[in-house]
């Protein structure tokens, strides 16, 4: 009995001094010393942000050049979290998204201008004597708006797998705690979402008061997620496995990002009355307040007016035809080509096919060229007729069969206080399209 006992604790001692003595060159080989542990950071240049509207909002820009809306200038009020929560989440939206508004506005060129609101920085530079107000542009409307929801824990879903075996393997002799074996593996999980609204208004900026319907409101759901896997084998006592988790959080900064976007497209669309739903995808329907306005301008332009503007929205389709105002055999060809079912010889224009042919116009650079080269070419005529001789200045008097003309008395020279200031250039006017009420949403005064 004792030489067994003393037989057993010499093994024991034996396999812990093979460990101890072991335990260098194993860590030495393996790498696995604790002491030098070690993270590597991943490295990452700086990118341009590109969101899934920066094509859109320039695409939008170039559409206002293109369906001649004339130019829009716009500012924005500044956009803060209506909610209070920036604060009290600690940050997990923004503040305040200012420069957000200002980078979008900007970044859509074409017809529309932006106008920064910030009073004071002309003021200090009124100050210093830089700047004054000679040559600053005034904004036909402001667009104020901010952050006015921001629910979080809309809702919290969770789930898990847990399986486990075990087995006890008899008739093996052996010095280890125990001769059972098992696996074990779990895998569970938790889903969560919240939602962010902003809330826009547009406003005059002579009158300050707000635009019928150019208000937009839009709302995004953002997610949070957890998952966890463990995997464990149990083998005669000892248990070892492998373990993982994973959280992915979707950025709220940038989803109020992509809110502010998509309600300045809608926006901007609707106040210039262009079809901007083209630029969001296949999948978005048509802004009735777009379409109202569209028939309602129809039905308030003769039939020679709806000629000349068929044929201008012709000529940016590429068709060959002249601007006449009338519906000659040229302009029947090439509204025979664009709808076969277009009634020939009806002197006149059915209202749903002149709604197709506006909001299906192109909007690429073939045709801002060829929107330009037309209102370049109306401009001159604009020149030309504004040019032409009047007569009211000179009387004709015919003599025994000859003509004779008798200048009439010039005005008296004004003096070098009094004179006149230099005759200024004609400005450029948008094309009679937007004289029938395109380019922007008209007030009920303005009707």
């Amino acid at each position: 009995m004792g030489v067994t006992r003393k037989s057993t604790f010499s093994k024991i001692i034996m396999w812990c001094a093979t460990i101890v003595f072991s335990l260098p060159l194993i860590v030495s080989c393996a790498g696995v010393d604790p002491r030098d542990v070690d993270v590597e950071l991943e490295q990452s240049a700086p990118e341009i942000k590109v969101t899934s509207y920066t094509e859109a909002l320039s695409r939008l820009g170039t559409m206002s050049t293109v369906f001649d809306t004339g130019v829009a200038k716009i500012q924005c009020n500044d956009i803060t979290d209506k909610t209070g929560t920036a604060m009290t989440t600690g940050g997990e939206i923004q503040r305040n998204i200012t420069e957000i508004m200002k980078s979008t506005l900007n970044s859509i060129g074409g017809n529309i201008v932006f106008i920064e609101y910030d009073p004071g920085f002309i003021q200090n530079q009124m100050v210093t004597g830089y700047s004054n107000f000679e040559n600053k542009l005034i904004p036909d409307v402001v667009i104020t708006g901010g952050i006015t929801e921001f629910d979080r824990g809309l809702e919290t879903r969770g789930e898990g797998l847990d399986v486990g075996a075990q087995a006890n393997i008899k008739g093996i002799k052996t010095s280890l705690p125990s001769n059972e074996i098992g696996v074990n593996y779990g895998n569970s999980g938790k889903a969560g979402k919240a939602r962010i609204t902003l809330d826009f208004n547009m406003k005059d900026f002579n009158t300050l008061a707000g635009i019928a319907k150019m208000t937009t409101t839009n709302s995004m759901e953002v997610h949070k997620a957890t998952q966890q896997r463990a995997l464990g084998i149990t083998i005669f006592g000892p248990t070892f496995g492998l373990k993982g988790s994973v959280k992915k959080v979707q950025g709220r900064h940038e989803a109020v990002r992509l809110l502010v976007q998509a309600s300045m497209i809608q926006m901007i669309g609707k106040y210039l009355n262009m079809p901007y739903w083209r630029l969001l995808g296949d999948d978005a329907l048509p802004d009735p307040v777009v379409m109202d306005s569209i028939a309602t301008i129809y039905y308030s332009l003769t039939p020679e007016d709806r000629a000349s503007v068929i044929q201008q929205w012709l000529y940016i389709y590429g068709y060959d035809v002249q601007i006449t105002g009338v519906l000659d055999s040229q302009t029947e060809s090439a509204l025979l080509k664009f709808s076969p079912d277009y009634p020939v010889g009806s002197k006149d224009i059915p209202v749903e096919l002149f709604t197709d042919i506006y909001i299906n116009q192109p909007y690429d650079a073939a045709a801002a060229g060829r929107r330009m080269a037309l209102d370049n070419l109306m401009y001159q005529e604009v020149e030309q007729a504004q040019s032409a001789p009047t007569y009211e200045e000179d009387v004709a008097v015919v003599d025994a069969g000859a003509a004779y003309v008798e200048p009439v008395a010039a005005a008296p020279a004004a003096s070098a206080s009094q004179a006149a200031p230099p005759a200024a250039e004609p400005e450029k006017k948008a094309s009679p399209m937007n004289s029938g009420g395109f380019g922007r949403m008209l007030s009920d005064s303005d009707w």
